[in-house]
C-alpha cells in the first residue's frame, strides 16, 4: 500500500481520505537535512508554506510520485527538480479563495481606520478618538493587480463598498473586467498614479519580485495604501519601510513577507510609520483548513487510483480544463506513441502530431504529453506525464502540431509522425462508434485494430501460404491467435502486405527468428500496447 507523508499541521480530515487508498503518517514541521533521511519510503508528500521542498530532499525521495500544497502557492516547492524527477506537483488554486480576498479586505479596512492602533491604544487605557480618525473607502480608488479568482472577488467587495476599481491583470479580458464594473489599464503606470489604495494579487516570479518598490512608489500618489495578501517578496521591504516613514505611503498592510517566520532583521517590524503585519493568515480560516486539505487529499487519492490530478501545477495541459474535451483519447494517444516507438529505428529528431475532424478543433495539449510518454517510454525508465515534454526537449526532439477540419473518415483522427536520423514512420488511430480505439495506419498500411498487449507484425510479399506458414510457426510454441488480419499496400505499391496478429501470450526472440526465415516473411515484430 503507499504511504503518505503529512506535515504543517494539515486538519486530519486529509488522512480520513487518504486512509482507504494509502498509509497515512502526521509529523510536525521537518528541516531539510530531516526530512530528506525520512522522505526515501513514501510515495506522497502533502505540505503547507513551512515545509520547503528542496532538490536535496526530491533526490532523496526515490519513491515520491506526487506532493501536494495545501494551499495556492507552490513557491516554497522545488518545481523544476520535482518535473524532471517526475514527481506531480499539485495545490489547491480555490480552497482559500474566500478566506485570502476577505482578509485582504478586512486589511483594508483596517488601514483606513487604524483598527489595530486604536485597539492597542484603548486596551493601555486611553481614550484617543482624535489620534485615529480614519478614511472612508466610499468613492476611492483600489488598484488591483492580478484579476484572479482571490483579485475578482476582492474587485466585487470593493465594489459593493462603494470604490472605484481599476485593474491591470494582461491575462484578462476586457470583457472579464467590464463584466465585473472595473476599469482595466494597459500598463502598470496607468495604474500607479491613480489608486488611493492598490493590492497585489499576483504569484511570485521573476517578473513580480520586487514589483512594488521605490522606483513604482515614486509614481504613486502622495498618501497611498499599499496591500500585500499574495506572496512575500512582490513588495520590497526596505523600500515600503523607508517609503512609509518619509510619509510618500500613508499604511501598508502586509501579511506575507520574503521570509517566514519573520526574524527580528526584518526592516517592517522598525517601521516608524503606520503599518499592520499579520502572520501568513490569509489562508487562516476554519472553513479554508479544511478545504484545502480535503482538496489535494483527494486529488492524491485520485492518482493513486489511477485518475489525473486536476490542479497539477506542473502538468498544465492536463489539468481538467483541458484534458476533460480529449479525455477519451488519451489511451489511443498514449498507444500511438508506445507503437512508433517500437517500430521506428534510430535516434528520434523530430514528432509531427497531427489532428483531424472535431479533433481540429480541441486543445490537443495533453493528448501530446500522452504522445510523448508512450514514445520515450520504450528507451527511457521513469516517463510519466510530468517529465515526458522535459525529457523530448532536454534530448532536442522537435515537437509539432497541425490540425485541419478536412473530412476523413472518422470522426476524429490523431496521427503521429516520427522522424528519426534514418527514416520516417507513421501511425494514427481513431474511436470507433463504440468508444474503443482502433489503430488505422500503420506507415503505408490501412489497417483496423485494437491496441493489444500482444502484437505480432510481419511485413510479407504478397503470394499464397504466407498466413498459414506464420500460424503454423506460432502453433508449433503453443501460441494461440485470438485474431489476425491483412492489409495490403496502396495500388500502386503491389507486391507487399502486412500481417497483423493478436496472440494470448508474448513472442519471444526466439519465435520471431523462425517466423523471419520463413521464404517471403520481410520482418516480423512484436509490439506490446495497453
Amino acid at each position: 500500500m503507499p504511504k503518505v507523508l503529512i506535515t504543517d499541521k494539515i486538519n486530519k480530515a486529509a488522512g480520513d481520505i487518504l486512509a482507504s487508498v494509502a498509509e497515512v503518517d502526521f509529523i510536525e514541521t521537518l528541516n531539510e537535512e530531516d526530512l530528506a533521511k525520512k522522505i526515501e519510503s513514501y510515495d506522497a508528500l502533502m505540505i503547507r508554506s513551512q515545509t520547503k521542498v528542496t532538490p536535496k530532499i526530491i533526490q532523496a525521495a526515490k519513491n515520491l510520485k506526487i506532493i501536494g500544497r495545501a494551499g495556492v502557492g507552490v513557491d516554497n516547492v522545488d518545481i523544476d527538480e520535482a518535473t524532471k524527477a517526475g514527481i506531480i506537483v499539485v495545490n489547491s488554486p480555490d480552497g482559500n479563495t474566500t478566506a485570502a480576498a476577505e482578509h485582504t479586505v478586512a486589511l483594508m479596512l483596517s488601514m483606513a481606520r487604524h483598527i489595530p492602533a486604536a485597539a492597542t491604544s484603548t486596551k493601555n487605557g486611553n481614550w484617543e478618538r482624535s489620534k485615529f480618525t480614519g478614511i472612508e473607502l466610499f468613492k476611492k480608488t483600489l488598484g488591483i493587480i492580478g484579476l484572479g479568482k482571490i483579485g475578482s472577488r476582492v474587485a466585487t467587495a470593493a465594489l459593493g463598498l462603494g470604490m472605484n476599481v481599476v485593474v491591470y491583470d494582461p491575462f484578462a479580458s476586457q470583457e472579464l473586467v467590464e463584466n465585473i464594473g472595473a476599469k482595466g489599464v494597459k500598463t502598470l503606470d496607468e495604474l500607479w498614479g491613480v489608486c488611493d489604495f492598490i493590492t497585489v494579487h499576483v504569484p511570485k516570479t521573476k517578473d513580480t519580485i520586487n514589483l512594488i518598490n521605490k522606483d513604482t512608489i515614486a509614481k504613486m500618489k502622495d498618501g497611498v495604501r499599499i496591500i500585500n495578501c499574495a506572496r512575500g517578496g512582490i513588495v520590497n521591504e526596505a523600500d515600503i519601510k523607508e517609503a512609509i516613514d518619509s510619509g510618500k505611503v500613508a499604511a501598508a498592510a502586509i501579511d506575507v513577507f520574503t521570509s517566514e517566520p519573520i526574524g527580528k532583521d526584518n526592516p517592517l517590524l522598525a517601521c516608524k510609520g503606520d503599518i499592520t503585519l499579520t502572520p501568513h493568515l490569509g489562508a487562516s480560516t476554519a472553513e479554508a483548513q479544511i478545504n484545502v486539505a480535503l482538496d489535494v487529499a483527494e486529488q492524491i487519492r485520485d492518482v493513486f487510483l489511477g485518475g489525473n490530478a486536476r490542479s497539477a501545477v506542473n502538468i498544465p495541459s492536463l489539468k481538467s480544463d483541458k484534458l476533460e474535451p480529449v479525455k477519451e483519447y488519451m489511451p489511443l494517444a498514449e498507444n500511438l506513441g508506445s507503437l512508433v516507438g517500437q517500430i521506428a529505428k534510430g535516434a528520434i529528431k523530430a514528432v509531427k502530431i497531427a489532428a483531424r475532424g472535431t479533433l481540429s478543433n480541441l486543445d490537443v495539449a495533453p493528448l501530446k504529453v500522452a504522445i510523448l510518454k508512450g514514445l520515450l517510454a520504450q528507451s527511457l525508465d521513469n516517463v510519466n506525464y510530468v517529465n515526458a515534454l522535459v525529457y523530448a526537449k532536454n534530448r532536442g526532439i522537435d515537437i509539432s502540431e497541425t490540425k485541419s477540419e478536412q473530412t476523413c473518415s472518422y470522426l476524429g483522427l490523431l496521427s503521429v509522425k516520427v522522424v528519426t536520423e534514418s527514416a520516417e514512420y507513421v501511425v494514427s488511430g481513431a474511436l470507433g462508434a463504440d468508444g474503443n480505439s482502433r489503430i488505422v495506419k500503420i506507415n503505408e498500411y490501412d489497417v483496423n485494430i485494437e491496441p493489444d498487449e500482444h502484437i505480432l507484425l510481419t511485413p510479407h510479399v504478397n503470394k499464397p501460404g504466407m498466413v498459414a506458414a506464420v500460424a503454423a510457426v506460432l502453433g508449433s510454441k503453443g501460441i494461440n491467435i485470438n485474431m489476425m488480419q491483412v492489409a495490403r499496400k496502396p495500388k500502386e505499391q503491389k507486391g507487399e502486405s502486412l500481417m497483423i496478429i493478436n496472440t494470448d501470450i508474448s513472442v519471444n526472440d526466439e519465435t520471431l527468428n523462425e517466423i523471419k526465415m520463413l521464404d517471403g516473411i520481410i520482418n516480423a515484430l512484436f509490439v506490446s500496447l495497453k
